[in-house]
């Protein structure tokens, strides 16, 4: 993989992650809502702090599902740029 294609690849995979992880964010919000009907994006980041949602199996299952692909972002981006850029020494 050239310098040039993986930044190529990590802006087309970066738009198609950020728009699944937005469409899931919203299901997720539409689904807690059901529950706690005034609950904010920002206290939905704490569902915990609401024992209703976790009675909600589907919000359980779409929470889960929207985690797994924050996590496959973060990844990707990690090995992608692992495999471009050269390893920075520690800072001491």
């Amino acid at each position: 993989m050239t310098e040039e294609s993986g930044f190529e690849m990590l802006a087309i995979a970066g738009t198609l992650f950020e728009r699944m992880i937005s469409q899931q964010q919203a299901k997720v919000l539409r689904l807690a809502r059901e529950v706690v009907p005034n609950i904010t994006p920002e206290e939905l980041r704490n569902p915990h702090d609401f024992p209703k949602l976790k009675e909600h199996a589907t919000f359980e299952f779409e929470d889960g599902l929207l985690s797994g692909l924050i996590s496959a972002q973060v990844a990707f981006n990690a090995e992608i740029k692992g495999r471009l850029l050269p390893p920075e020494p520690p800072a001491y």
